[in-house]
């Protein structure tokens, strides 16, 4: 992406044309391919996709909006993530339960640097996710949003920051797989 698709503020130009469109479906495929390897049960793949210093929470949009420091889900760093696969695997014992995400409205929101270069990308999406316990239909689990930041390293996209804001007023049952 050259140095003119940016702004000054950091945010892409629409006028940037192939490269913005370029960058987008990238992003939609990322997006899509974490939703099918959660969707897919093999979640123990999700660090792959973070980088070393990574952070990732899961934040109700009430305390999100507020700035309020809880969330849900919280990782700070890649260890902390591999931990919470690891407890989920050998630790946690919960019902079975299957997770469809539904992603929509992936888009780039700001640039800086040369995203080929290391610069950072930010990005948000949408989302909306259904549960299907072993002994009743689906119900809507979350809907929300994410908002993330990324770097490209050794050619891949990786999330430095993964903020998913929900804007359910509760969880129903308990927040168990990164979403």
């Amino acid at each position: 992406m050259s140095t003119g698709a940016i702004e000054a503020a950091g945010v892409v130009r629409a006028s940037s044309g192939d490269a913005l469109r370029a960058l987008t479906l990238e992003l939609r495929e990322l997006y899509d391919e974490i939703a099918e390897l959660l969707d897919d049960d093999q979640v123990e793949r999700l660090p792959s996709y973070f980088t070393d210093d990574c952070m990732y929470q899961v934040v109700s949009k009430e305390n999100h909006d507020q700035g309020l420091p809880q969330a849900t889900i919280y990782c700070d760093g890649i260890g902390m993530l591999r931990d919470r696969v690891v407890a989920l695997r050998e630790t946690q014992v919960y019902e079975p339960r299957a997770w469809r995400h539904f992603v929509s409205g992936v888009r780039v929101v700001g640039v800086q640097g040369d995203p080929a270069a290391g610069g950072e990308i930010r990005a948000r999406g949408n989302f909306l996710v259904t549960e299907a316990m072993s002994d009743a239909e689906p119900t809507m689990l979350l809907v929300g949003r994410y908002l993330d930041r990324l770097v490209r390293r050794d050619g891949r996209l990786l999330f430095r920051e993964r903020l998913v804001v929900y804007d359910n007023y509760r969880v129903v049952r308990s927040l168990i797989v990164p979403v």
